[in-house]
């Protein structure tokens, strides 16, 4: 079995070297899709399978490694069969579209307020995204929530 020096420790004069046993590496994994996969699209895990990365692969970027790293997200580009699937490439799916009426609420020691506001953009799970108050017309800022509604203030 092959061993590796891990460190060399000294102390006053005597010296110790730990060894170990050397074990090689698992083989990194990459996900490919299975077919074509267009911008706006949901990506499903049956578009995709987990290959083995060649050893002497050169990437330049993050890239997805998991499946479930890409599955239920949404595809920003064109995304080819066979090839790396980067994480730029994807995004969360938008809970809150641009220009669709969304409740607002604000909550502090026990006050709750709500309101209706028009997103100016589109947003995911924890985007900032400036809205519309639908009586004021006021523009102000607000979290987007896992349920679609706009956290704002307190």
């Amino acid at each position: 079995m092959a061993m590796r020096r891990i460190a060399t420790i000294l102390a006053g004069a005597a010296a110790a070297i730990l060894w170990l046993p050397a074990v090689a590496p698992a083989a990194d994994m990459a996900v490919v899709a299975t077919r074509i996969v267009y911008p706006g699209e949901t990506v499903s895990a049956d578009a995709l399978n987990q290959v083995a990365l060649r050893p002497n692969a050169r990437v330049t970027s993050p890239f997805v490694q998991e499946i479930g790293e890409a599955d239920g997200k949404v595809a920003k580009r064109t995304i080819l069969p066979g090839k790396l699937i980067p994480l730029s490439s994807l995004r969360e799916p938008y809970l809150v579209e641009a220009g669709q009426a969304v409740t607002v609420i604000f909550q502090q020691d026990g006050l709750t307020i709500q309101a209706t506001a028009v997103p100016l953009q589109p947003g995911s799970l924890g985007d900032v995204l400036r809205l519309r108050n639908a009586d004021s017309g006021k523009v102000f800022t607000g979290i987007v929530m896992a349920n679609g509604t706009i956290r704002v203030g307190g």
